[in-house]
């Protein structure tokens, strides 16, 4: 049972994959306007809370309860968020329109609800679509104004080709496609942030030449729910994450931790 005082906020995430000519994949990240409470001026991939009408719509398509509604809304939740908050509308089964994608992104502006975008373009979810990658936690912390976030990662293709985004303006202030190491880079330069789960998963996907690639890694490591915990390494005092799932880097000294 959830603690009132100390509640568990559901949320998803999806990583968009995009493969161009001769160069490694890239991903879609966005950079979160410096006035959010969470994450504030950071660069994350698309996503947010679970709600309450992505919860309502995964019973709907037969998802009623425990664990397979938690994971169907969590995917509902990815494709509602990433809509919302890039333009892009994934995780059908047929291809939108360019005009179909703004009316849809107008509609759940508008309502908030996945559901009426289904309805409004006449198309149904595939959930399978959107490949299980990762699990993390992050616990609350006293007198903080943010709870315990469950956060869902999921993976995408988007494929080659060109495509229309543009960014919220109400949540961030940038909207680009980088590949993992550059990403990397840009964070090890200062220009842009990323806090430590982000630069966790930035590493895990720069290992990858292709989606299949990165699909067949998610595949091979379970989803275990992941919070980073204090240790010493070589006398260093560390944030670390458990072996064994998937990821080249586990730990990384407290003093260069970006924190949310």
């Amino acid at each position: 049972m959830s603690d009132p005082a100390n509640p568990t906020i559901p949320a998803a995430t999806l990583v968009v994959f995009r493969q161009t000519c001769g160069n490694p994949p890239e991903v879609l990240m966005i950079e979160r306007a410096s006035t959010m409470r969470f994450a504030g001026g950071a660069a994350v991939f698309p996503g947010g809370r679970v709600d309450a009408s992505d919860l309502e719509l995964a019973a709907s398509l037969g998802h009623a309860e425990g664990e397979a509604c938690e994971e169907a809304a969590a995917r509902l939740a990815a494709i509602r968020e990433t809509l919302e908050e890039t333009g892009l509308l994934l995780g059908l089964d047929r291809q939108v329109s360019a005009d179909d994608a703004a009316e849809a992104r107008r509609i759940v502006q508008s309502t908030g609800k996945l559901a009426d975008v289904l309805a409004a373009v006449g198309a149904q979810v595939l959930l399978d679509q959107l490949e299980p990658f990762a699990r993390w936690v992050r616990a609350a912390k006293p007198g903080h104004p943010v709870g315990k976030f469950d956060t869902r990662f999921y993976l995408a293709n988007l494929g080659t080709g060109a495509v229309e985004i543009s960014e919220d303006t109400t949540e961030s202030s940038a909207l680009f496609w980088t590949s993992a190491a550059q990403a990397l880079a840009q964070a090890d330069r200062g220009s842009i942030k990323v806090i430590f789960p982000t630069r966790r998963n930035l590493e895990r996907l720069a290992q990858f030449a292709s989606f299949e690639e990165a699909r067949a890694d998610a595949r091979a490591h379970p989803v275990t729910p992941i919070t980073g915990q204090r240790a010493l390494r070589d006398g260093v005092e560390c944030l670390t994450i458990p072996e064994g799932l998937g990821y080249p880097v586990t730990a990384e000294p407290l003093a260069t931790v970006q924190r949310a």
